[in-house]
């Protein structure tokens, strides 16, 4: 049997005792034969153990949570040892617990931050941040960023602040580090350039090979295009030439790293003050997202976009007078 099994003891309900007076917690006693015995067969029950495996129980230690202590659990089987799993006992030994804290201490804000990249939208100020990692040469990242990113601009204003970081998926995307690449050096020296760049590409990411679609072809048409981008926007091209010349990843690599110390496998996947929405969702799961980040910094979101209005529908072909008579539709 896999120990996984031991999972489905999260199922036991926390059942605390109402504030008020408590008996004295027996903390630091071993538990009687008696009561072993009864955790012990509902653990069992609990789990489906089979009896090749022993179980045993330590005394009660100290809890956090009133009227309960905590028990120590050790599940073992040929030779072979899990690691202890704490319970929780109550005070009059009739219930048995399990619950998982976590730490919410530290403000998700906190959990990815801009790192002093380009952006667009709202200043650094602005209440909701979404950093967004992002491959160049990723199609789902190009539909996200030409849908997604005007309709948030024109609703919130400057009530949200946008960063993209490099997530390029190499070994499926031959071309997205170049591009990556080619973009830091335009945002070297130029935020709007950058992000003209970025436009520009996902706006046109199935051309970027050229007719050829060859990988040679792709680098080229995507140093022509920073290089062009540069000089409208009146940088050092010297500068920015060295840079696109260098092709130097480290940057690249750092946020690849950051982006897989997060559990990431794929693209796009934004962080809406630290939340993580990954994959393509209908842009309003995005809106409810945004709008709850707004009140948790006791700000007001912006009214919602009108609905869509529905297309009238044409009349059936070659009846445009009476509704078209379905067998079977009637009852």
């Amino acid at each position: 049997m896999n120990v996984a099994r031991l999972s489905h003891l999260s199922l036991l309900a926390l059942m605390l005792v109402p504030a008020g007076c408590h008996a004295q917690s027996p903390t630091g006693g071993k538990l009687s034969p008696e009561l072993e015995r009864r955790v012990e067969i509902l653990l069992r029950a609990k789990t489906n153990l089979p009896p090749t495996y022993d179980v045993m129980i330590g005394p009660r230690t100290h809890s956090d949570v009133p009227g309960y202590d905590e028990i120590s659990v050790i599940f073992t089987s040929e030779g072979k040892t899990t690691k202890p799993m704490t319970f929780l006992l109550s005070t009059d030994g009739k219930t048995v617990a399990q619950f998982s804290k976590f730490d919410i201490s530290k403000d998700p804000k906190a959990l990815v931050t801009d790192s002093g990249r380009p952006s667009r939208g709202g200043p650094a100020s602005a209440p909701v941040t979404i950093v967004g990692f992002d491959d160049l040469e990723c199609p789902f990242c190009a539909k996200m960023h030409s849908a997604l990113f005007p309709a948030l601009q024109e609703r919130y204003k400057d009530q949200v602040r946008i960063v993209y970081k490099d997530f390029p998926l190499e070994q499926i995307h031959p071309w997205a580090v170049r591009g990556a690449i080619d973009a830091n050096c335009l945002a070297a020296q130029s935020a709007t350039g950058y992000w003209n760049y970025v436009d520009y590409v996902h706006g046109h990411v199935g051309e970027i090979g050229g007719t050829e679609k060859t990988l040679a072809k792709a680098n080229e048409n995507l140093d022509t295009l920073a290089k062009d981008e540069g000089k409208r926007q009146k940088v050092n091209e010297v500068t920015l030439n060295a840079c696109i010349e260098k092709q130097e990843d480290t940057a690249i690599k750092a946020s690849v790293k950051e982006g897989m110390d997060l559990g990431l496998e794929a693209t796009p996947v934004l962080y809406i003050n630290g939340e993580k929405l990954e994959g393509a969702f209908p842009i309003e799961y995005v809106y409810r997202m945004i709008d709850k980040a707004l009140i948790a910094e006791g700000k007001t979101p912006p009214p919602p976009p009108p609905a869509p209005v529905a297309a009238p529908s044409a009349p059936a072909a070659g009846n445009a007078t009476q509704p078209a008579n379905h067998a079977g539709s009637q009852k």
